[in-house]
Parts: structure tokens; C-alpha cells; sequence
């Protein structure tokens, strides 16, 4: 049974990689992908997760929600949870799992852009985060204990970030406070491939 059900898995997860573009391939890794994808997975801050489907998580092209590339385009689709860039020559394509905000009161829709990145950043909880969790400390330097992970990239509005993560359980997941989350290796080639000025749309 567990063969079949293996064989099965491998045939889904093989077909969809052959229809992906070799840059989308490497920000889906399997160990990755089925990380952000368990068939089943404990309840994140006593809320059940929604089902996701993994058709959900899908290629789309830039001109469908941006009138130019410009310094390059990236995409949150809280939906479907994943993002996705393009980059200004109009051929770097990148798609990723994320983590999306825990309910739709933390989430912000519409568009902004990056103004600022950071290579090890540090996290102060927002008044209302504290609020909401008055456990959590008053600032945390960077470092394996730092929600923003390795690498983060701040948005034109006040709180918001595109960052990565050292707990690998969030991705896939509602389990931010109205941030966008990816795996550390992925924030890293989009943090690489990010320019300042990159314009960023929340769906």
C-alpha cells in the first residue's frame, strides 16, 4: 500500500516538475515542497489551517497584474499561498511557497513596493503583536531565534515584510502576523534577485 501510494506521489510531483522552468524547479525542492505541503499538519495558534490544493500553486505571467516589469514585479498570492517574481529582463521567473497572515483582519491587500532590504534583521513585536501576545519580548536580535529568518525585504507600508523563517512549519501556512514568510534558501535568491523600487502587489 505504502509503495502504491509513493508511486502515485512521485508521478504527480514528476509531471508537475517537467511543466516548470528550471528556475522555478530549483525553489521547489522536495524536501522543501513537502514541508510546505504535509498531508497533515498540527493546528498553528489553536486555528486549523484550510486545506490547501496543490493545483492552487500554479505558474501565472506578470502581465495579468502589472502594466510593466519596471525594476522587476513580485506577486503574493495569499490564496494560494506562494509568491512569485519577475524579473525585469522579462525571462527570470521565480515561484515559491510562503506563509500568509493568520486571519483576514492581520492581512493587507494592494499594491507597494520594496523600499529596504536587510541581511540578518532584527525584530521588534509591533504594539499590537504584544497586544495580541504579551509573551513575545520587546525586540530580538538576529539569529536563529528571529522570526524574520536570514534575510528580509521591507515594503512601503509600516510592519510589512517579504522575510524568511527559521521555523520551516510556517510555510505553506496562516501562521503570520500580516507578513510574507519564505524558507531561508528562498528568501536568499529573492533577496539576491530584488532590487530596490521592485514592485510588489498583495492579492
Amino acid at each position: 500500500m505504502s509503495r502504491t501510494r509513493f508511486s502515485r506521489r512521485s508521478v504527480l510531483l514528476g509531471t508537475g516538475a517537467a511543466l516548470m522552468a528550471p528556475g522555478i524547479l530549483r525553489a521547489q525542492t522536495p524536501e522543501l515542497w513537502n514541508e510546505a505541503f504535509p498531508s497533515n499538519e498540527p493546528v498553528i495558534r489553536d486555528t486549523t489551517p484550510a486545506r490547501r490544493n496543490m493545483s492552487s500553486f500554479k505558474t501565472r505571467d506578470w502581465q495579468d497584474h502589472f502594466d510593466t516589469l519596471g525594476a522587476g514585479a513580485i506577486l503574493c498570492d495569499i490564496t494560494s499561498r506562494a509568491v512569485h517574481y519577475w524579473g525585469p529582463d522579462g525571462q527570470t521567473y521565480r515561484l515559491y511557497p510562503s506563509s500568509v497572515p493568520m486571519t483576514d483582519e492581520l492581512t493587507r491587500r494592494g499594491r507597494t513596493q520594496v523600499v529596504r532590504k536587510k541581511v540578518g534583521p532584527t525584530w521588534t513585536p509591533t504594539a499590537n503583536m504584544r497586544d495580541r501576545d504579551p509573551t513575545l519580548p520587546a525586540f530580538l536580535p538576529a539569529g536563529p531565534g528571529n522570526p524574520l529568518g536570514t534575510h528580509a525585504m521591507y515594503l512601503t507600508w509600516p510592519a510589512y515584510l517579504i522575510h524568511g523563517t527559521h521555523d520551516t512549519r510556517k510555510i505553506g501556512r496562516q501562521s503570520s502576523s500580516g507578513c510574507i514568510g519564505l524558507y531561508n534558501p528562498h528568501i536568499e535568491e529573492l533577496y539576491g534577485l530584488t532590487q530596490i523600487g521592485t514592485q510588489v502587489l498583495l492579492l
